[in-house]
């Protein structure tokens, strides 16, 4: 079975998830795979101004009863034809062996807990090759960051994310080997998607035991 998490790494919702997705990942582990994708966000989604952003920080900070706000220190507008830079730095990092969550936690704490300006291509990099230390050095991640290959990498999971019919991130689609599937969006609570799992990974343990009773389905 396979859960995989769809984010962008500026988004507050994602930063409020993360905890779920942390407890997630040491509750099922060795039981379930667990990867996580850019689902880049549409220039209508992002705020318009630090006042907006401020505001929508603390609707999310607020529902989700955070003792902090989030620091809006990072915002700077997005200008049309570009896209800030952390979600590409993060994804970057996988090509030297960061496929984990260290590298974008790293990005998002320092944009919406201190305010750095995550958006800026240097700044990220300084941030994640800090995170990464001698294993991710800052002249080739920002060559990464820049390649037609993160790109396109990017490109196609953000595809992935919209086939699903969704538009609220985070998103965690979870599928099994037995054809099921189940999509999360825009939830930042560990009880459904437990309950998902649970209900999942039982049916793959019955279609297991199944199978060793009575081998494959009669060709005719």
């Amino acid at each position: 079975m396979k859960v995989t998490y769809f984010l962008e790494v500026t988004s507050s919702w994602c930063f409020w998830s993360e905890p779920m997705w942390a407890e997630l990942k040491a509750r099922y582990a060795g039981r379930v795979a667990f990867d996580w994708e850019i689902a880049k966000m549409l220039p209508g989604d992002w705020p318009v101004s630090r006042a907006q952003c401020d505001w929508f920080y603390r609707r999310s900070g607020t529902i989700v009863r955070s003792p902090f706000m989030l620091n809006s220190g990072w915002f700077e507008p997005v200008k049309p034809g570009t896209y800030p830079a952390a979600s590409y730095v993060a994804e970057a990092a996988k090509d030297f062996g960061f496929t984990g969550d260290e590298i974008r936690l790293a990005l998002s704490h320092a944009g919406e807990r201190e305010g750095q300006k995550i958006g800026r291509l240097e700044v990220a990099v300084a941030i994640a090759a800090q995170a990464g230390g001698k294993k991710l050095p800052a002249k080739k991640l920002r060559a990464a960051a820049e390649s037609k290959a993160v790109a396109a990498r990017i490109d196609a999971s953000t595809q992935e994310f919209f086939a699903h019919q969704i538009s609220q991130r985070p998103a965690f689609v979870l599928s099994d080997d037995i054809g099921d599937k189940a999509v999360f969006s825009g939830l930042v609570h560990l009880e459904p998607l437990t309950a998902a799992i649970d209900a999942m990974l039982a049916d793959v343990a019955a279609y297991t035991s199944f199978k060793s009773h009575h081998g494959n389905p009669p060709a005719r």
